[in-house]
């Protein structure tokens, strides 16, 4: 990117982080995943045969997330129930990445006491959402890593599927992955999962390269296994 720095600020200052200076990252807690930003030699532009879609913060109160970031000029998209999937809302950072906020609770539910002074009550890095042409292979090979499969979202009329993983023991309070009643509960996990976009009519999806900017790959710690080169960009090390 073209100013790590400003980076940093603005998820400091407008978003509520931390930086992390050990791990040289900001992020808002240690359970969740921290945001390393590193120079490029373009702009960002982002497309939809990226690897790489967007990250997610997840928030007990949308609306009062959206009045705190337009009072400070940020362009946010009014937050609107997407279908059966989640309350959700989306702005861009100073170098074009998305952002999507999401509520804890569909539209219309009741809504929870807060600190007014948080982003939206208390945000918290809730997805990282890559794409995929291929999901059988994925999920093969993501769970075959010991990850966790803890949802499945079907979004036909756009042509694609969500799929959810993590490195946890805990399981959705219905069996069925495909349950409407697991949503809220997955936007409510306090450490960050994967969330893989299967784009039904897709070929293949494309990653940066070299000093492109965009998403450069993921890196999981504490894992048993040790990744490389892993079709998502993600290495994991123990």
């Amino acid at each position: 990117m073209r100013d790590p720095e400003a980076q940093k600020r603005f998820y400091c200052d407008v978003l509520g982080m931390m930086y992390d200076r050990a791990r040289d990252c900001v992020t808002y807690s240690d359970t969740e995943a921290g945001l390393r930003f590193l120079p490029s030699s373009s702009t960002y532009l982002p497309a939809k045969q990226d690897l790489y879609w967007k990250f997610t913060l997840a928030v007990p109160d949308i609306e009062l997330a959206y009045a705190q970031l337009t009072r400070r000029g940020i362009t946010v998209s009014e937050p609107h129930q997407f279908q059966d999937v989640g309350y959700v809302a989306h702005f861009s950072d100073p170098e074009a990445f998305i952002i999507e906020l999401i509520d804890h609770r569909f539209a219309g539910r009741t809504a929870v006491a807060v600190d007014q002074n948080l982003l939206g009550g208390g945000a918290h890095l809730n997805l990282l959402t890559l794409r995929t042409a291929d999901i059988q292979a994925v999920r093969d090979d993501l769970t075959s890593r010991g990850m966790t499969l803890i949802g499945i979202q079907p979004v036909d009329d756009y042509g694609f599927t969500l799929y959810f993983f993590a490195y946890t023991r805990e399981l959705p309070p219905v069996p069925a992955l495909e349950s409407i009643e697991n949503r809220e509960w997955l936007y409510q996990r306090r450490y960050t999962v994967i969330e893989i976009q299967h784009v039904h009519a897709a070929q293949e999806m494309i990653q940066k390269v070299d000093n492109d900017a965009g998403y450069c790959g993921a890196v999981i710690t504490g894992s048993n296994t040790k990744w490389t080169n892993h079709e998502l960009g993600i290495t994991a090390t123990s």
